[in-house]
């Protein structure tokens, strides 16, 4: 599902407000730090994660990673904090302004 600017500016205001349920460390990405990302993008569909790792490089790259593996939206990244989006087509939460 390809988001439009609009679409990404509401989600962005949506998120402004919620507090990172994923963070990563030094261990950087594991299987369970997957299945955690996993099963918040289908229970909330907006998320935000901390990625405190290394330089901005190596954030940039497990971000990558993320929405590779998880087939979610990067809709921004501020500093050490990413905002994912992943509609549920079962039970869709958000209800997304027309494209």
């Amino acid at each position: 599902m390809q988001l439009t600017e609009s679409q990404k500016k509401y989600l962005r205001g949506l998120a402004h407000q919620k507090k990172a349920v994923v963070m990563l460390g030094d261990k950087g990405l594991t299987d369970n730090v997957m299945k955690e990302i996993k099963t918040a993008l289908a229970f909330h569909e907006l998320i935000k994660i901390k990625v405190r790792v290394g330089d901005r490089n190596e954030r940039d790259n497990l971000l990558e990673q993320i929405t590779e593996a998880q087939e979610c939206q990067l809709i921004q990244r501020v500093g050490n904090t990413a905002t994912l989006f992943k509609r549920n087509t079962d039970k869709p939460k958000i209800q997304l302004p027309a494209a």
